[in-house]
């Protein structure tokens, strides 16, 4: 008997058991901001399918990325282990600075085979699996086929599509009707692996190629931003064709709820919708409002994001939670609730006692470890936050910063001088931290050079 024939008796074992495990759909939208949402405090975006969804479910005001770019998110989010264990700390294949101050490490640049993805840890739960869209894992020999993924549509080893609208020039998605938008399509396919596996239990990993550049938008609805952008002229999120990009998201999300509820599946699917980092500042793109800075940065800009669970009978509808959680916890609560073995020895931690709010969380802090540079100007960095607290430790110099997040959540107030002593535990609970994940350092570059190098 095959793996997948054997998958499929277990999940008609469990459903006869009365134990019939719930689907789950995993929204991982690129480069969308925390608050870049109606739900989240925009005035500008225009997202009622989303706030819909926060409305029904649970919205977490404390969310964050396991890292301050979408690769090593991605690889948090599949394996449920920080991108500094797993020595993917950068977008693939990262920036080059070759005269800068520190020389980056030489850092894994693919979801190795070795480590037990999602998709794989919930095939003995007889789920069937889809990945649609954006991927940027590595190449063909770690592309999610080889992962775990009965279906793949989209996914390559890019960043960035070369275009939102057919024909895309995606190795892995077949082009449309000329003029079909990316995002339709990714939801229409997401729509039809519901109905052709409604019967079993299923797992989309719904990774839309959106908000990312290269920014494009519906014509029509890129005119409705700019009118409305003009009505606001001194609001901070103004850009027209992103805020399309966003709607194209919202109306995807849209989408996927009917077809949920067209098949009688609504009641029976967990729904998680997040970003893979914070919203990106370069060029007006888009604002995180009230969070200093953006992508690429140590500050709560680059790693704050939304986060939504709707999973209907569980989840109280319209209820908020103010706990810290991050993308490495997403994959210990999917296999929590799938009845699947625990995979691996995931960092993250399950936030079923939160999704019940009938417990908390045993941890009380959480790490980054970027020892990179990125084109919007971040140096090699590395951050903790315990309870309120968060250090942030840069390595071209040596400064270290601390923030009270609850008292000031842009991050304009740094404590390190004033409270020294919390400045200093931090730092020695980081070094600790980073020393048990094997983490990767910068070192002093030989051929850095001042004149050559645009940052100094």
């Amino acid at each position: 008997m095959n793996r997948r024939a054997l998958a499929l008796l277990v999940a008609l074992a469990l459903t006869s058991a009365g134990a019939a495990p719930p689907n789950f759909i995993v929204f991982l939208i690129d480069d969308l901001g925390a608050t870049d949402l109606g739900c989240m405090g925009s005035r500008f975006y225009e997202t009622p399918h989303i706030d819909r969804l926060a409305a029904q479910g649970m919205k977490f005001t404390q969310a964050y990325s396991a890292c301050t770019v979408c690769s090593p998110t991605r690889a948090a989010m599949l394996t449920g282990k920080y991108p500094a264990r797993l020595h993917l700390t950068d977008w693939i294949a990262g920036h080059s600075r070759p005269h800068a101050k520190l020389m980056v490490p030489d850092w894994t640049k693919h979801l190795p085979l070795e480590e037990v993805t999602m998709a794989e840890a919930l095939k003995p739960a007889g789920y069937a699996t889809a990945q649609i869209g954006k991927w940027h894992l590595g190449g063909p020999e770690f592309y999610p086929a080889k992962q775990g993924f009965d279906i793949s549509l989209g996914g390559t080893d890019k960043g960035q599509p070369p275009s939102y609208f057919s024909p895309y020039r995606i190795a892995t998605l077949p082009d449309g009707p000329q003029g079909e938008f990316l995002t339709d399509r990714e939801a229409a396919e997401a729509c039809k692996f519901i109905e052709t596996h409604r019967d079993r239990p299923f797992f989309i990993y719904l990774t839309h190629h959106a908000v990312h550049t290269p920014l494009m938008g519906k014509k029509e609805v890129v005119a409705k931003y700019q009118r409305k952008a003009a009505g606001q002229p001194d609001y901070p999120q103004k850009n027209a064709t992103y805020a399309a990009l966003v709607e194209s998201v919202d109306e995807s999300v849209g989408r996927i709820v009917k077809k949920l509820e067209e098949m009688k599946l609504e009641g029976q699917t967990l729904i998680l919708f997040t970003s893979d980092n914070g919203g990106l500042t370069l060029r007006e793109i888009t604002r995180n409002l009230g969070l200093r800075a953006g992508k690429g940065s140590a500050y709560e800009g680059g790693v704050r994001v939304p986060f939504i669970v709707k999973w209907p009978g569980v989840v109280k509808p319209g209820s908020t939670c103010e706990v810290p959680v991050m993308t490495i916890d997403c994959f210990p609560t999917i296999l929590e609730i799938a009845g699947a073995p625990r995979a691996g020895a995931p960092d993250g931690e399950s936030l079923v006692p939160l999704f019940k709010q009938t417990g908390a969380l045993k941890r009380d802090a959480l790490f980054w470890h970027y020892p990179h540079y990125h084109p919007g100007g971040a140096t090699p960095h590395a951050a903790v936050r315990e309870d309120d607290f968060k250090l942030v430790k840069f390595y071209e110099d040596g400064r270290e910063e601390l923030y009270n997040l609850r008292a000031d959540p842009s991050e304009k107030s740094d404590l390190s001088k004033t409270d020294s002593n919390r400045t200093a535990a931090l730092a020695t609970r980081l070094a600790r931290w980073q020393k048990s994940v094997g983490a990767q350092f910068a070192t002093p570059n030989p051929r850095h050079d001042a004149a050559r190098n645009p940052r100094e």
